[in-house]
């Protein structure tokens, strides 16, 4: 049987319409299938692959990692060395990051980023002795029950009721709804910038109110930069650029993963040390996982981090998103709005943009195919946030090519365009 067969045979299906791209090989910001086809990843693979695919520090990190040893025990009981160094150059790369509680200086390493949402909510519960959770409409923070139950979107939950008890939800940037962080919530968790909403760039004042009330009212903030974090938005974390004066937003806990891991799996909870240790007692072992912080991860992840900034690949992701804003102009695009590489070209509706989305991914005949997505709660709107790695000529010609399939699909079938 063929790979196809054996994949629709055997493997979970998640809709009843996946891509289905066969590919052998990828490398930079390219995949290849197996007839010849060749594909631009204009989207990361969903904000992993930050420093492109199999960058070759990544891959000589993992290979000098397992000459070593790979698993060797449970998550915190052995001195790792990939996990103690990779914790190290995490805190380092926070700036002397502060909070009410003290400096982010406390890693726990996971496997996903719905994990380091599991994690940090716990923590939360147990340090302030609250219930409350707050989080934001149309966010997404993972799929597992207590991260599903954050979740801004009631299509994605009703399903699967009952969930956590006693979560809120407020409006992303409403400021109006920062008086309902009060001394009966636990935790606040948003994204600094909501990414499956469709990318919603807040006003910073608004995130600096965020951070007064939750400190008046004994609140941890939690920043989910499971998305914007390793580089995406233009500094290393959003929270340390999203404010143009410079003064950063900084939350008590931070959450990583997606780009963390260069293509391996990971994800990371951090937090000052007097919040983490609730998990050391009563009961001890108040949070486990086997496999978080796997070595060859961490490994993979150190290499990625000092990629990233050694190279200050953060520091041109701005430019080159202004790039595909001034050449992503057409009648059917009605904004390019984001920060940095983490963009969303907005049409007037799902039927307008899943045409031209499945016309640009088409590679036959030696075109060149553009891999896009839209987001889960804003499904008018196409995601761009191609490896940091992206060269300018490469953005010309993905933006081309995404035109030409604006218009190849007007042609075809024409589109209502407002007067």
């Amino acid at each position: 049987m063929t790979h196809r067969q054996l994949f629709f045979q055997h493997i979970a299906q998640t809709t009843d319409f996946p891509l289905a791209l066969e590919i052998e090989r990828a490398e930079g910001v390219y995949l290849y299938g197996p007839n010849g086809e060749t594909y631009l990843d204009l989207i990361s693979g969903i904000g992993v692959s930050n420093v492109g695919h199999r960058h070759p520090a990544v891959l000589a990190a993992i290979q000098a990692q397992l000459d070593k040893y790979m698993h060797l025990m449970v998550y915190g009981e052995y001195v790792q060395g990939p996990q103690a160094e990779l914790a190290h150059a995490l805190v380092d790369s926070l700036d002397g990051a502060v909070t009410p509680y003290g400096r982010i200086d406390n890693v726990y390493f996971t496997n996903s980023g719905a994990e380091a949402v599991e994690g940090a909510m716990k923590v939360a519960k147990r340090f302030t002795g609250r219930t409350e959770l707050i989080a934001c409409h149309n966010a997404y923070h993972g799929s597992t029950q207590g991260a599903l139950s954050l979740s801004g979107d009631e299509n994605f939950k009703r399903n699967y009721r009952p969930l956590l008890p006693d979560i809120r939800h407020i409006q992303h940037g409403e400021w109006a709804d920062i008086d309902r962080i009060t001394t009966r919530t636990a935790a606040v968790i948003m994204e600094v910038i909501q990414g499956e909403a469709g990318v919603r760039v807040p006003d910073p004042a608004y995130l600096h109110a965020v951070r007064e009330r939750c400190t008046a009212t004994g609140t941890l903030l939690i920043f989910d930069e499971i998305q914007t974090g390793f580089g995406r938005t233009g500094s290393f974390w959003a929270f340390q650029g999203i404010d143009p004066s410079g003064k950063a937003v900084v939350p008590d806990i931070l959450l990583s993963a997606k780009g963390m891991g260069g293509g391996m799996p990971i994800g990371a909870f951090m937090a000052p040390e007097p919040l983490m240790a609730v998990i050391k007692n009563n009961p001890m072992l108040g949070h486990i996982t086997t496999f978080g912080g796997h070595p060859v991860s961490c490994a993979a992840s150190l290499a990625t981090l000092q990629t990233i900034r050694t190279g200050q690949l953060y520091a041109d992701a701005e430019r080159k998103g202004q790039l595909i804003r001034s050449l992503l102009v057409h009648p059917l695009i009605r904004q390019v709005r984001g920060k940095g590489l983490m963009l969303a070209a907005e049409f007037d509706s799902f039927d307008v943009l899943k045409p031209v989305i499945d016309r640009a991914i088409e590679s036959r005949n030696g075109e060149l195919g553009i891999i896009t997505d839209w987001f889960l709660f804003c499904n008018n709107s196409m995601r761009i946030a191609p490896p940091l790695t992206i060269t300018d000529n490469e953005i010309r010609l993905a933006c081309q090519t995404i035109l030409t399939s604006i218009d190849s699909v007007a042609l075809h079938q024409p589109l209502e365009v407002e007067a």
